[in-house]
């Protein structure tokens, strides 16, 4: 993998790391589809379960690159956008590990992540009305989903910006976590690990299903999409061999 882009292998958990700290990880053009390709390739990747994505110190994503941003128009914004949209659309669960300034399409980079842990010097920053630019990647479709209207606001027309313990306090982060900037990345690997050692097929179906079930009104129509996947999963072996195991604990108690 290019060195803009590393991905470590830690057991069923692929760590992506968006790696040109001198810019503070700001996306480029090339850097964005690399960050595509790796997450294109640990969802192929079989021996990957979950993924986490973070940034090298001291940041986890300056937004665009401002040269590449400034002579952007539609085709170049879309490719901007190509690596955030990977992890958006990654079938396998993602966790941010959030170790310092997520701006603009690095905010955008953030929420397109299931979950984020954010580390001491994080700060989720929407910046995009201060650099005259209207918000774009979706990202207030995305932001109003995870912490509603009134923050959104606050944070895309009024540039209020979040540190680690009022982005949880939002719901924006999962969890603070203190310490250096690699203990967040390691919270994050522990996070996506319980999900990584779940049968691989089961994981995937149930993401799915929460991507259906988030949109839907009323709760007998969840009731009827979670049957069918359900019933599937009852007859994988892995339900059963789980199943006996509790069994026998429990008789062994």
């Amino acid at each position: 993998m290019s060195g803009d882009v590393l991905v470590e292998r830690r057991g069923g958990v692929a760590v992506i790391t968006v790696n040109d700290p001198d810019r503070r990880n700001a996306l480029t053009l090339d850097l964005s589809a690399r960050l595509a390709d790796a997450v294109v390739d640990c969802a192929e990747d079989e021996r990957v379960g979950a993924v986490v994505v973070t940034g090298a110190p001291p940041a986890f994503c300056a937004g665009a690159d401002l040269t590449a941003l400034g002579e952007a128009r539609e085709e170049g914004l879309r490719r901007i956008y190509a690596g955030f949209l990977a992890v958006a659309s990654c079938p396998l669960p993602t966790v941010a590990a959030v170790n310092g300034a997520a701006v603009g399409a690095g905010l955008n980079l953030a929420l397109a992540c299931d979950v984020r842990l954010a580390g001491p010097r994080a700060r989720f920053d929407a910046r995009f009305l201060q650099l005259g630019i209207h918000p774009g990647g979706g990202m207030t479709w995305m932001l109003q989903r995870v912490v509603g209207p009134q923050t959104a606001a606050a944070m895309a027309l009024f540039g209020e910006v979040l540190d680690a313990e009022e982005a949880v306090r939002a719901g924006l982060a999962l969890r603070a976590v203190d310490g250096e900037p690699e203990a967040v990345v390691d919270a994050a690997v522990r996070l996506a690990a319980t999900a990584a050692q779940a049968p691989r097929e089961l994981v995937l179906a149930t993401k799915r299903t929460m991507r259906t079930t988030s949109m839907l009104d009323d709760h007998p129509t969840a009731v009827e999409v979670e049957l069918a996947p359900q019933v599937r999963s009852m007859d994988n072996p892995a339900f059963a061999e789980r199943l006996a195991a509790m069994k026998a604990r429990i008789s062994g108690r």
